[in-house]
């Protein structure tokens, strides 16, 4: 099978990796300048490096079909520039992945691909895809749903040992982002943690910097910058979340129990008008 996913972010590369692992070829797209905060488990990185590596695994940036193939038979992924996700209609896709986390549908269509299945809050299951994996924290996280709509977004992180928005660097103000701590460092409450425009963003508890945005990304004000994780744990920093592993496992689960499902209806499509079943099998 070949998978397009739309977006190149911890919960993407988490969901990449899973089906990599699982035999299945991933092809992922991504902005120009990629916002993801948890850079060191996020395939994203690639766009600005030219590689990057999760657990094993390297992503290479692509600059079209003939890269892509080229990076596939690598045993690599590769991950293009493309917002619009325009690659779905130049390789045979099987399935994609809206993996943007946008809160809402930035153009995903079900018509995409034989399967689409989305992450999160914004796609109504059998409206405008196949499937919706929950991502909020909680008894459902990684569910596969294939009726209705995810949870709703709280505006809220999880909370992890008790901590939930303390967890969250935010641009202080619109302008050139400047991290003032690095991942895997451990600050204090108060500390000064990012700067933009002058304004100066500091931590919110005692922690370790799990994520933060490149220096010179342009931000705007209020927008995610980094994470601080109060366990203090620097695996934490370079492997895979357990969040993304869960919401991977969903992903997996829908990509193959909707290619099991499409494969058993065209097999009795062809009972029904006398095709091959040989080929209908296959």
């Amino acid at each position: 099978m070949l998978v397009l996913i739309k977006g190149a972010g911890d919960l993407a590369s988490g969901a990449a990796h899973r089906l990599c692992r699982a035999g299945i070829q991933v092809v992922m797209t991504e902005l120009a300048q990629p916002t993801a905060v948890r850079r060191t488990v996020a395939f994203c990185p690639c766009i600005y490096d030219g590689t990057a590596e999760v657990e094993g695994i390297t992503a290479r940036r692509a600059g079209g079909p003939a890269e892509v193939r080229a990076i596939l038979d690598r045993g690599e992924i590769p991950v293009l520039i493309d917002p619009g996700a325009e690659i779905r209609d130049k390789l045979p896709f099987d399935a994609l992945v809206d993996a943007v986390l946008a809160k809402r549908n930035t153009g995903t269509r079900i018509t995409d691909a034989p399967i689409v299945l989305a992450l999160g809050p914004g796609f109504t299951a059998g409206v405008d895809c196949h499937g919706v994996v929950e991502t909020q924290r909680g008894h459902h996280l990684g569910r596969l749903l294939l009726t209705g709509s995810a949870a709703p977004n709280t505006g809220v992180p999880g909370p992890v040992l008790g901590y939930a928005a303390e967890r969250v660097i935010r641009a202080p103000a619109a302008g050139v982002f400047e991290p003032l701590a690095a991942i895997g460092q451990v600050v204090k409450k108060g500390e000064p943690v990012a700067r933009t425009a002058g304004k100066t963003a500091l931590a919110g508890l005692d922690g370790m910097v799990r994520g933060m945005l490149p220096a010179g990304l342009a931000v705007t004000e209020g927008m995610k910058a980094g994470d601080i994780d109060p366990r203090c744990d620097p695996d934490y920093c370079r492997t895979i979340s357990d969040k993304a592993r869960a919401i991977a496992g969903g992903v997996l689960e829908g990509v193959l129990f909707l290619e099991r499902t499409r494969a058993k209806r065209n097999f009795i499509s062809a009972l029904g008008c006398g095709g091959d079943l040989r080929t209908s099998a296959r």
